[in-house]
């Protein structure tokens, strides 16, 4: 049909505008026929293979670093970054994938990237250690609303009313999330008082306790300011430097190790009794290659979130990634224990209606620009200046 309405256009040499509904299918056929796009340049395979990856980072670095005594998260982050350049050179030695070599100007430039990263996945880890993971996956959603405004202010993005209105559903999950976690932690102190903790001396300091909580939610919010700079200053520089997915991971990976280094030096307890305490000698082989594990798949969360952002935009792969709050925050339920309370469950079922109600508006807008792209420059003859 296709090969006969072209003929026929350059038959009779004129012009038939495609209508508005068939402009995807038009565009699907152009991309099948030219090998371009399809589902190599689709947005579906790296939308879900970042799905996959931050589900399997995010299960891995719980388990690393909720170990009661451990508070060596820099010396954790500098091994994940060691093993993931490792990797992606060694793909690249034998020839499995191709990157830019290294070049002094290029590190120059996406230092700043690399370091907001590794600010990034520090504020995370630290978030981990404090907070289970469905408080921690629900108030990641709160990254969205960041970075949908830091779009308007830096790319001209807009906030229509059905985006607000989820982003009202995200700070509202959020609030519940926290409720939860809060009366949680006060009815087991309470329980512990009622069974008699404070004579066998099991009850919990509340002051320890309540430091826990604001910890935890001050390095939440750390990492919701800095997940949010490190995307839109990740768009802005691939748009400038021409990086492709390989690069954007092999610099962001090798320039954070030797700030890893000097942090964890400098911040961090290299005695042997806190060695001990961080890698008891009864776990250690196996928590060395868990970390190591962490490592390797970093190389896919790294390479997953750039191939994300590129193929679609910053604020749709944060959307993306409040979809996938719910398999995440159901990890935390079935592989740690965390605790499953009706507020719990009602935060994580209203953050991932906000999600569905996010994306629908960001379809709804797509639609819209897309309509008024084709009216300006579908212009009526008879309006046209001469």
């Amino acid at each position: 049909m296709s090969s006969s309405r072209g003929s026929d256009v350059g038959q009779r040499g004129d012009y038939k505008p495609v209508p508005a509904e068939d402009v995807d299918v038009v565009e699907l056929r152009k991309s099948i026929s030219t090998g371009q796009g399809g589902w190599k340049e689709s947005a579906v395979l790296p939308v879900v293979s970042y799905c996959l990856a931050s589900i399997l980072m995010t299960v891995v670095n719980k388990y690393v670093v909720s170990g009661s005594q451990f508070n060596m998260n820099f010396l954790l982050l500098t091994i994940q970054s060691v093993v993931c350049t490792a990797c992606v050179l060694l793909s690249k030695s034998l020839g499995l994938i191709t990157f830019r070599d290294y070049d002094s100007a290029d590190a120059k430039k996406w230092f700043p990237i690399s370091f907001l990263l590794v600010s990034v996945i520090y504020t995370g880890s630290k978030s981990l250690q404090y907070l289970n993971i469905p408080v921690y996956t629900i108030f990641k959603n709160l990254t969205i609303i960041l970075i949908a405004y830091g779009e308007v202010i830096w790319f001209g993005g807009r906030v229509t009313h059905l985006t607000l209105v989820s982003f009202v559903l995200m700070v509202v999950s959020s609030i519940i999330a926290a409720w939860s976690d809060i009366s949680h932690t006060l009815a087991t102190l309470s329980d512990t008082w009622a069974t008699g903790g404070l004579y066998s001396g099991a009850l919990p300091d509340i002051s320890q306790v309540s430091a826990k909580l604001n910890a935890g939610y001050v390095w939440m919010l750390l990492n919701c300011l800095c997940s949010a700079a490190y995307v839109l200053a990740m768009r802005k520089r691939i748009k400038t430097t021409g990086f492709k997915d390989w690069d954007t991971m092999f610099y962001n990976n090798m320039l954070s190790i030797p700030v890893l280094i000097v942090f964890s030096i400098i911040a961090e307890d290299w005695g042997q009794a806190n060695l001990q305490a961080n890698f008891p000698p009864a776990t250690r082989t196996f928590l060395l290659s868990a970390i190591a594990f962490s490592g390797a798949a970093a190389v896919g969360i790294s390479y997953t979130t750039a191939w994300c952002v590129r193929t679609t935009s910053s604020t749709t792969y944060s959307m993306v990634g409040a979809l996938n709050k719910l398999p995440v925050a159901a990890s935390g339920l079935i592989f740690f224990g965390d605790p499953v309370t009706f507020g719990s469950v009602s935060a994580i079922t209203v953050g991932f209606f906000a999600g569905v109600v996010y994306a629908i508006a960001k379809g709804n807008q797509a639609k819209a620009d897309k309509a008024r792209t084709a009216a300006d420059t579908d212009i009526p003859l008879h309006n046209r200046k001469p």
